[in-house]
């Protein structure tokens, strides 16, 4: 058991990866979502992506998003 690592990244992709698979979500909700993820001390959350929106609508805001978090 000597061969695991002693720290490990925990890397929050729900709010990138697991709501583009979900219908679109108010930027509001989304800064809550994020800012509540953020209090529960995770260092690293993927808050949204630079994507037309015409392809993805669920990142549609990501922008403003990432100014308001």
């Amino acid at each position: 058991m000597s061969n695991f690592p002693k720290h490990v990244k925990i890397v929050e992709v729900g709010p990138r990866d697991g709501l583009q698979n979900e219908k679109p979500v108010s930027i509001a909700d989304k800064v809550t979502l994020i800012n509540n993820l953020s209090d529960t001390g995770l260092s690293v959350i993927e808050s949204g992506s630079f994507v037309s929106p015409k392809w993805v609508p669920q990142m549609a805001g990501s922008a403003e998003i990432f100014q308001q978090i």
